[in-house]
C-alpha cells in the first residue's frame, strides 16, 4: 500500500506563486511516475504536469495550461514530488491531487495511475 499526502495549497493573488509538497509513505519505488492532476469545483479532473524518473533527472510534460508557469519535480530520498506553481491565475483555482504509478502508455490519464493523495486546495483571487 502507498499514500500519497499532499501539502502546500492555500490561498494566493493572481501573480503570485506556491509550491505544493506531495510526501509518499508506504511501500513505494523510486521508478514510479508520478503527476499532479486538479479539479475545479463542476468540471472534470485535468492533467497538469508529470515526471519520469531517471539517475539524474526524471522526464517532465506538462499541460498548455501551465506550461512556463508550473516546474514539477522529484526528490527521490524524500520521496517527495513538487509543483512550484508561478505566475497563479484565477483559473488555476482547484483541488490539486498528486499521483503515482507504473504509468505504461499516456502520464496525462488519470487512469494511468495507482495511487492518489487526498489533494490541497489552491485558490487564487483576481
Amino acid at each position: 500500500q502507498v499514500q500519497l499526502v499532499e501539502s502546500g495549497g492555500g490561498l494566493v493573488q493572481a501573480g503570485g506563486s506556491l509550491r505544493l509538497s506531495c510526501v509518499a509513505s508506504g511501500r513505494t519505488f523510486s521508478w514510479y511516475a508520478m503527476g499532479w492532476f486538479r479539479q475545479a469545483p463542476g468540471k472534470e479532473r485535468e492533467f497538469v504536469a508529470a515526471i519520469t524518473w531517471s539517475w539524474s533527472a526524471g522526464s517532465t510534460d506538462y499541460s498548455d495550461s501551465v506550461k512556463g508557469r508550473f516546474t514539477i519535480s522529484r526528490d527521490n530520498a524524500k520521496n517527495t514530488v513538487y509543483l512550484q506553481m508561478n505566475s497563479l491565475k484565477p483559473e488555476d483555482t482547484a483541488v490539486y491531487y498528486c499521483a503515482a504509478g507504473r504509468v505504461r502508455l499516456n502520464y496525462r490519464l488519470g487512469s494511468e495511475y495507482d495511487y492518489w493523495g487526498q489533494g490541497t486546495q489552491v485558490t487564487v483571487s483576481s
